[in-house]
């Protein structure tokens, strides 16, 4: 696992339960806003998405986005959590986890 992964990993393991992030405010808190796709693509590595809370992050239009176990799962994950999710989305505003 390299730096970035690890740095990645890591933060996203800070988002409290019943709580979402956005790519971009992970790569905001990392020090890149414009590393978003990085952000994703190390999470889509995530070798223990069940310890590490990968599902807790979601899009900047609220969509939740993909999920290594799918987007079903990601779902009941974040429902389970009390995150409610409608079509797909989540209401940032209410749910949105700053670093």
């Amino acid at each position: 696992m390299g730096r970035f992964q690890f740095r990645v990993l890591k933060l996203v393991s800070e988002i409290p339960s019943g709580k979402v992030t956005t790519y971009k405010e992970l790569a905001r808190a990392m020090g890149n806003p414009r590393a978003c796709r990085a952000v994703a693509g190390a999470l889509a590595k995530n070798p223990d998405p069940v310890k590490i809370p990968c599902h807790r992050v979601v899009r900047s239009d609220g969509q939740i986005g993909g999920y290594k176990l799918g987007i079903s799962r990601k779902a009941k994950l974040l429902t389970e959590e009390g995150v409610t999710v409608r079509n797909k989305k989540v209401d940032l505003e209410r749910y949105m986890y700053r670093f």
